[in-house]
């Protein structure tokens, strides 16, 4: 686990049941991540929070200072660990993260978050121009239905799909078997 750095992204109370924008299984992901980050946390890795800011009101999630905004409490920053504000889907775009984790000398970074075919799917390939090696724990990310040209296409089948897309550039698992090879122990 050398070189390796967690990545949870938008994990945020808007996303949530009564959020703003309610994700399929967002506590369960969130559960998840927890697990996880609690790992790193005890291995005392490096661990990145992103956080995403809407400048724009009519988005209608995500505004900046509301309780919607806030990283949910399941996956909360605390001490050192440090949180990039970003305002698009790609963690790296307008950020400090890759000067950050250069800085470090990361070349592996373990993403979990919301929402897997937006911010997740968008920072695995922005890892991958800019020469990481990406894992996505893919149960401790969320997403939800979208339409498409009258259809709805099921938060299941839209997780599926972005995940199915990254296994060219990203090593996709669950977190039991993340776990178990990287640290010998079950979740």
């Amino acid at each position: 686990m050398k070189n390796t750095a967690l990545i949870i992204i938008d994990i945020q109370n808007d996303y949530f049941p009564e959020g703003a924008l309610t994700l399929d299984g967002a506590d369960i992901s969130a559960q998840k991540a927890r697990k996880l980050l609690d790992i790193f946390r005890d291995k005392k890795l490096p661990i990145v929070h992103i956080q995403q800011e809407n400048t724009r009101p009519e988005m209608g999630f995500m505004l900046p200072g509301s309780f919607g905004q806030k990283i949910n409490d399941s996956v909360k920053p605390v001490n050192s660990e440090i949180c990039f504000t970003k305002h698009y889907p790609n963690s790296f775009w307008q950020t400090e993260l890759e000067t950050y984790l250069k800085g470090l000398n990361i070349q592996h970074l373990v993403i979990v978050g919301m929402m897997t075919h937006m911010c997740v799917s968008a920072t695995a390939r922005a890892a991958m121009e800019r020469g990481f090696l990406t894992t996505v724990v893919k149960d401790a990310c969320a997403t939800r239905a979208i339409e498409f040209e009258g259809a709805v296409i099921s938060g299941e089948t839209v997780h599926n799909t972005a995940l199915a897309e990254l296994t060219l550039i990203s090593t996709i698992t669950s977190l039991n078997d993340f776990v178990n090879e990287q640290f010998g122990v079950e979740v």
